[in-house]
């Protein structure tokens, strides 16, 4: 049949970015503990197209996504898929995120009681038909903050709020780091975590740790820093904090982002 997608174009425009988008498929997560988690992923894959093609094969990028997704996939494995993406459409270039809800399970810090807390995770990278690699992991992780101002002009009590903070890392090839590692130094820098699951004497414990360690957000996002400064597995990170704040209209919000060490993979 005639294919049409491999007519020549006159205007002699290139396509940085041309794919699909919102393609839900059921992946399969690498987990630190050696086994998988399957996932519902939100996936958007696309090549660059140069001026001369009229347009490009979307269901090969279809095709090659159900291949994987009997797969397990960590980070590493985005580098494989790009390879097979720009090899099956024969583009200079491609670019892939997958994102999708991560579960782990937590302990109730007094009952000890277990249940499972979702993450937003994405993993996105981009690759060139010269091997030019570049991939970043992104976090997103809930937590509980209590106001300084508050606590310490109030008689009693002091206002808190649910919070987010999310961190983006690129790594120095070929170190790592597992969700599950991100998510507890993210956690550990938080007023108080928070969990799906608490009893009476869980939000006791939870309640009087956020009160004994206040944190504006601009303390949250430094104490970040500082923690992703240890980690020498990464060479550049982002990282943003919002508090949704319970006594305004308003949000609060920080970010900071920085190079580590040297640039990594070419």
């Amino acid at each position: 049949m005639k294919d049409i997608q491999n007519l020549s174009d006159t205007r002699g425009i290139d396509i940085q970015k041309v794919g699909v988008t919102d393609v839900h498929l059921p992946f399969l997560i690498r987990e630190k503990s050696g086994g998988f988690q399957s996932v519902l992923a939100n996936i958007q894959v696309t090549v660059s197209l140069p001026n001369q093609y009229k347009g490009t094969h979307m269901s090969r990028f279809v095709e090659v996504l159900n291949e994987w997704r009997q797969k397990a996939v960590s980070l590493r494995e985005i580098r494989l898929i790009l390879e097979d993406i720009i090899q099956r459409l024969d583009a200079r270039e491609g670019h892939l995120e997958i994102a999708f809800k991560y579960f782990i399970e937590k302990e109730a810090p007094v009952s000890h009681l277990k249940s499972v807390l979702d993450y937003d995770i994405v993993f996105s990278g981009n690759l060139t038909a010269a091997g030019k690699f570049d991939a970043i992991l992104s976090v997103t992780v809930p937590f509980t903050s209590l106001c300084p101002c508050s606590k310490a002009i109030s008689d009693g009590g002091a206002h808190n709020q649910r919070s987010m903070m999310k961190a983006s890392v690129r790594f120095v090839p070929p170190q790592f780091e597992w969700i599950e590692d991100l998510v507890h130094v993210m956690e550990s820098q938080a007023s108080s975590p928070v969990y799906s699951l608490l009893k009476r004497e869980d939000e006791k414990y939870v309640t009087e740790a956020a009160y004994n360690n206040p944190k504006f957000v601009e303390d949250t996002i430094r104490d970040l820093v500082l923690a992703f400064r240890k980690i020498k597995s990464i060479r550049w990170f982002d990282v943003e904090c919002k508090n949704f704040e319970s006594i305004h209209n308003h949000n609060a919000y920080a970010r900071h982002s920085e190079y580590t060490q040297p640039a990594g993979e070419k």
